[in-house]
């Protein structure tokens, strides 16, 4: 009876996606977590792996359900591998996407384009999804699962199999957040000081060397850290007084202190002052400042910093257009931001229909992909694809 019961229960969870589709967003009565853009693993959760022009709900997921979504992996063509993990606000996670390296902590390798419980995790605070691996956080406890090819688990253990289901990091404790990039991976603990572990190229680990660690280790000379913020080969950092601080790749200038270079170690992020929060997304960098207005440095060459130009940034850029940002991501080519009056709005590149305006038409600047009031508050995407998420 096990079959028959899944196939109408997923066919009634289409149903109904498809039903809540056709709700006026602006409205204010449409619950649903949407996405857009790539889909070819099923990494918009919609139950296809059709790409999708403007947002689209995910099966049976409502924004009052969820804590917080990241999204994960990119790529293009046989390289894809996009998926997500959802952290729901009653401590157990959902998976769905690409699994090819078990990101999606089912016990299996097998995608699915529908979200699932990941068995077992109850009373976690915080999730981040990587290029290939996941996080999350259980009583300050650091749980990770996926690829560890390049230790990015650590777990000390073994890594040529990809682990199916959460196993523990080893020695952390009192964490509070944590952030996973390409192949590496970030905590924030309590006390204000950031481990790292992973791949070491480009000294993404901020450790003063590019050695990869199959373990932990704390950053050096970082303190009173309030917030981390990780791309896919780069950190970001906001201390209690109001610092940046970068390391790991600078080649399109996403650490923002004026300078092309790799750093091994945190950097100062230049000509910032007053910094309420930090996003980092593929290979760039956001702060909203104190008084609302939004900077933006690093990688530009699809216009992904919302400037008006395609230039890189080495430092930060003030982005008067931009204004009532809640919340930011961005892949590979392209932003998007939540807005405080309930909007979603997007910049850069559109060729996936990433932007999710309904075209695909690289724009010269901002486009819409949900009108005022249609009651999101954040966003995510895919680490370095074309798939984004609002709830």
């Amino acid at each position: 009876m096990t079959p028959p019961l899944r196939l109408t229960l997923l066919a009634a969870l289409s149903l109904a996606a498809l039903t809540a589709s056709a709700l006026p967003a602006a409205a204010g009565t449409d619950p649903w977590v949407r996405a857009w853009g790539e889909n070819a693993q099923g990494q918009l959760g919609n139950g296809s792996v059709l790409a999708q022009q403007t947002p689209a709900a995910v099966l049976g997921i409502t924004r009052d359900d969820v804590r917080e979504l990241s999204g994960g992996g990119g790529g293009a063509a046989a390289a894809a591998n996009g998926f997500a993990v959802a952290l729901l606000k009653d401590g157990t996670v959902k998976s769905w996407g690409n699994n090819a390296t078990g990101q999606l902590g089912n016990g299996t390798l097998v995608a699915q384009s529908f979200p699932a419980t990941v068995a077992g995790l109850s009373g976690v605070s915080e999730v981040s999804a990587g290029l290939n691996h996941a996080l999350a956080v259980k009583g300050g406890r650091v749980l990770a699962w996926g690829s560890n090819a390049s230790k990015q688990l650590g777990t000390g253990q073994d890594t040529t199999n990809p682990y199916k289901a959460p196993i523990p990091v080893q020695s952390l404790d009192k964490v509070k957040d944590v952030g996973a990039g390409c192949d590496f991976s970030v905590a924030l603990r309590q006390d204000g000081t950031v481990w790292t572990w992973g791949k070491g190229d480009n000294g993404r680990l901020g450790t003063g060397n590019n050695t990869t660690r199959e373990t932990p280790q704390k950053v050096p000379d970082l303190v009173d850290v309030e917030s981390v913020a990780v791309g896919c080969d780069h950190v970001l950092a906001l201390t209690a007084d109001g610092v940046v601080k970068s390391w790991g790749k600078g080649a399109e200038g996403q650490l923002g202190n004026d300078s092309t270079t790799d750093s091994n170690k945190p950097v100062d992020v230049a000509y910032l002052d007053a910094v309420a929060r930090i996003f980092a997304t593929s290979a760039s960098g956001f702060a909203v400042l104190d008084d609302g207005s939004l900077a933006g440095w690093g990688k530009n060459t699809d216009r992904q910093l919302g400037d008006g130009t395609n230039a890189n940034r080495t430092t930060p850029v003030v982005l008067d257009t931009l204004k009532g940002v809640q919340s930011i991501a961005g892949g590979a080519d392209f932003t998007v931001a939540a807005l405080d009056d309930g909007s979603v709005i997007g910049w850069g590149a559109n060729a996936a229909a990433q932007l999710g305006d309904g075209t695909t038409t690289n724009p010269t600047g901002t486009t819409v992909a949900l009108p005022p009031g249609s009651g999101i508050t954040h966003v995510a995407t895919t680490v370095t694809g074309k798939s984004a998420f609002a709830y």
